[in-house]
Protein backbone atom coordinates (compact mmCIF):
# COMPACT_ATOMS: atom_id res chain seq x y z
CA UNK A 1 0.00 0.00 0.00
CA UNK A 2 1.70 3.43 -0.98
CA UNK A 3 1.84 5.67 1.98
CA UNK A 4 1.89 8.94 0.18
CA UNK A 5 2.46 10.41 -3.43
CA UNK A 6 4.91 13.77 -4.14
CA UNK A 7 4.98 15.56 -7.21
CA UNK A 8 6.60 19.32 -8.47
CA UNK A 9 4.55 21.46 -10.37
CA UNK A 10 6.47 22.64 -11.85
CA UNK A 11 7.69 18.89 -13.16
CA UNK A 12 4.63 17.39 -13.56
CA UNK A 13 3.78 16.30 -16.98
CA UNK A 14 1.51 18.08 -19.06
CA UNK A 15 -1.26 17.87 -22.07
CA UNK A 16 -3.40 19.83 -24.03
CA UNK A 17 -6.34 17.67 -24.30
CA UNK A 18 -7.43 18.98 -27.86
CA UNK A 19 -5.32 21.55 -30.32
CA UNK A 20 -7.82 24.37 -30.74
CA UNK A 21 -8.01 24.36 -26.75
CA UNK A 22 -6.47 27.30 -24.94
CA UNK A 23 -5.82 25.76 -21.55
CA UNK A 24 -3.51 23.16 -20.55
CA UNK A 25 -2.74 20.61 -17.81
CA UNK A 26 0.24 19.95 -15.54
CA UNK A 27 -0.88 16.39 -13.85
CA UNK A 28 -0.22 16.36 -10.33
CA UNK A 29 -2.28 13.10 -8.52
CA UNK A 30 -4.61 10.82 -10.82
CA UNK A 31 -5.39 7.15 -11.39
CA UNK A 32 -2.99 5.72 -13.51
CA UNK A 33 -0.21 7.18 -11.56
CA UNK A 34 -1.07 6.97 -8.02
CA UNK A 35 -4.23 4.94 -7.65
CA UNK A 36 -7.17 7.24 -6.91
CA UNK A 37 -10.52 8.10 -7.64
CA UNK A 38 -9.83 11.95 -8.15
CA UNK A 39 -7.57 14.47 -10.40
CA UNK A 40 -5.40 17.12 -8.78
CA UNK A 41 -4.18 18.87 -11.62
CA UNK A 42 -2.72 22.72 -12.10
CA UNK A 43 -4.93 24.17 -14.81
CA UNK A 44 -3.28 26.45 -16.71
CA UNK A 45 -5.32 29.77 -19.13
CA UNK A 46 -3.83 31.64 -21.83
CA UNK A 47 -4.60 35.13 -22.04
CA UNK A 48 -7.91 35.00 -23.22
CA UNK A 49 -8.09 31.25 -22.48
CA UNK A 50 -11.22 29.32 -21.85
CA UNK A 51 -12.51 26.20 -20.72
CA UNK A 52 -14.97 25.05 -23.80
CA UNK A 53 -18.29 24.70 -22.03
CA UNK A 54 -18.95 21.16 -20.09
CA UNK A 55 -20.09 19.41 -17.09
CA UNK A 56 -20.05 16.34 -15.10
CA UNK A 57 -23.15 14.02 -14.32
CA UNK A 58 -21.47 12.67 -10.95
CA UNK A 59 -18.01 14.49 -10.09
CA UNK A 60 -17.94 18.04 -7.80
CA UNK A 61 -15.36 19.83 -10.23
CA UNK A 62 -12.91 22.45 -7.32
CA UNK A 63 -10.85 25.40 -8.41
CA UNK A 64 -8.84 27.25 -6.29
CA UNK A 65 -6.65 30.54 -7.96
CA UNK A 66 -3.23 30.18 -8.04
CA UNK A 67 -2.67 33.11 -10.05
CA UNK A 68 -4.07 35.71 -12.35
CA UNK A 69 -7.76 36.74 -12.80
CA UNK A 70 -10.75 35.09 -14.97
CA UNK A 71 -14.63 34.66 -15.08
CA UNK A 72 -16.46 31.51 -13.85
CA UNK A 73 -19.68 31.09 -15.74
CA UNK A 74 -22.29 28.09 -14.60
CA UNK A 75 -25.30 28.09 -15.59
CA UNK A 76 -26.58 31.92 -16.10
CA UNK A 77 -24.39 33.50 -13.10
CA UNK A 78 -21.32 34.79 -13.73
CA UNK A 79 -18.53 35.96 -11.11
CA UNK A 80 -15.32 37.43 -11.44
CA UNK A 81 -12.23 34.89 -9.67
CA UNK A 82 -9.08 35.51 -8.51
CA UNK A 83 -5.97 34.78 -6.83
CA UNK A 84 -7.08 33.35 -3.43
CA UNK A 85 -10.43 32.52 -4.55
CA UNK A 86 -11.85 28.80 -4.32
CA UNK A 87 -15.27 27.50 -6.43
CA UNK A 88 -16.74 24.61 -6.17
CA UNK A 89 -18.98 23.40 -8.93
CA UNK A 90 -21.83 20.59 -8.48
CA UNK A 91 -22.92 18.03 -10.68
CA UNK A 92 -24.84 18.97 -13.80
CA UNK A 93 -24.04 22.44 -14.12
CA UNK A 94 -22.82 23.20 -17.51
CA UNK A 95 -19.62 25.73 -16.80
CA UNK A 96 -16.63 27.82 -18.22
CA UNK A 97 -13.83 29.36 -16.61
CA UNK A 98 -12.15 31.89 -18.56
CA UNK A 99 -9.47 34.38 -17.98
CA UNK A 100 -10.02 37.51 -18.23
CA UNK A 101 -6.44 39.34 -16.98
CA UNK A 102 -3.36 40.20 -18.57
CA UNK A 103 -1.05 37.60 -17.85
CA UNK A 104 -2.03 33.54 -17.87
CA UNK A 105 -4.79 32.02 -15.55
CA UNK A 106 -3.43 29.33 -12.99
CA UNK A 107 -6.16 27.00 -10.94
CA UNK A 108 -5.47 24.11 -9.21
CA UNK A 109 -8.22 21.40 -10.11
CA UNK A 110 -9.72 18.90 -8.78
CA UNK A 111 -12.26 16.74 -9.95
CA UNK A 112 -13.74 14.39 -7.74
CA UNK A 113 -14.38 11.45 -8.47
CA UNK A 114 -12.40 11.33 -11.56
CA UNK A 115 -15.17 10.73 -14.08
CA UNK A 116 -12.66 9.92 -17.22
CA UNK A 117 -11.15 13.43 -16.95
CA UNK A 118 -7.80 11.78 -16.16
CA UNK A 119 -8.07 9.71 -19.03
CA UNK A 120 -9.25 12.81 -21.06
CA UNK A 121 -5.92 15.03 -20.56
CA UNK A 122 -3.97 11.95 -20.91
CA UNK A 123 -5.32 11.23 -24.35
CA UNK A 124 -4.01 14.81 -25.41
CA UNK A 125 -0.77 16.18 -26.43
CA UNK A 126 2.29 16.30 -24.21
CA UNK A 127 3.52 20.18 -24.28
CA UNK A 128 6.30 21.79 -22.16
CA UNK A 129 5.57 24.11 -19.71
CA UNK A 130 7.43 27.74 -20.25
CA UNK A 131 9.35 29.87 -18.23
CA UNK A 132 6.32 32.17 -17.22
CA UNK A 133 4.86 28.30 -16.18
CA UNK A 134 7.45 27.71 -13.96
CA UNK A 135 7.96 30.73 -12.37
CA UNK A 136 4.46 31.06 -11.30
CA UNK A 137 4.05 27.57 -10.34
CA UNK A 138 7.89 27.91 -8.14
CA UNK A 139 6.98 30.98 -6.51
CA UNK A 140 9.38 33.00 -8.37
CA UNK A 141 6.85 35.38 -10.15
Amino acid sequence: MKTFSFETAATATAFQIAPTDTNYFAILFDGEKDGIDNIFVIEIFNRGGATPPNEHSDAHEFFYVLHGEGIARCGDKEMPIKKGDALLLNPGNEHVVRNTGDSKLYTLTVMTPNQDFAELIRSGTPVELDEEDIAVLTGKA
